[in-house]
């Protein structure tokens, strides 16, 4: 178990390293100089730098599939769930703001996991436009471009690990209220 708990810290490390400087920059030797441990004593635990961003990529990836995947499912108005999205992302960034980080600035360096990536990415990515699209036939959204709205919600979404961090006070249901309000409220034709 200790092992286990000394492989979190190494990713919980290299993950604030890898926000701080990208990926690219950040050395095993950087990484073991914050760890206040010796470079091979690194290897103990991991494999490798590219592991250690797979691990953090691919778990977040999987997460946020996961939890799209559940509001797909459900029986709720293309409203509710673009709201559910919303709370989705605020829950996963607030609990990983350095792992988005590396989500949203060093995918590309996953290599032989890249492909994975891509697919649950491009998948999430459908998801969301088909809830979009689902509200506009039914009238539940305004007619406008589906692809611009999730542009726009996707951008806004993916950039909160820049802010969370600064927020000390921040109550996550709150930030949904707010959000879910400048994001979703302009394009529910009920509010009209």
């Amino acid at each position: 178990m200790k092992s286990e708990t000394r492989k979190n810290e190494i990713i919980t490390t290299a993950a604030k390293l890898f926000k701080e400087k990208g990926f690219s920059a950040v050395t095993m030797r950087d990484l073991a100089t914050a760890m206040g441990i010796k470079a091979a004593s690194l290897y103990n635990h991991i494999n490798s730098k590219q592991d250690i961003l797979k691990t953090i990529i691919i778990s977040i990836a999987e997460e946020f599939t996961k939890g799209m995947n559940t509001i797909i499912l459900s029986e709720a108005s293309s409203i509710s769930k673009l709201k559910s999205i919303v709370e989705l992302h605020i829950n996963i960034t607030a609990h990983n703001t350095n792992e988005m980080a590396a989500l949203n600035n060093d995918w590309m360096h996953l290599e032989d996991q890249l492909e994975y990536y891509l697919q649950l990415r491009n998948e999430y990515e459908s998801n969301f436009l088909n809830i979009i699209k689902k509200g506009i036939y039914s009238s539940e959204i305004k007619k406008s471009n589906p692809e611009i709205i999730m542009f726009s919600m996707l951008t806004t979404l993916r950039s909160l690990y820049l802010w969370i961090p600064k927020k000390e006070d921040l109550n996550a249901g709150d930030l949904a209220n707010d959000l879910t309000e400048i994001l979703i409220e302009g394009i529910n034709t009920h509010n009209n």
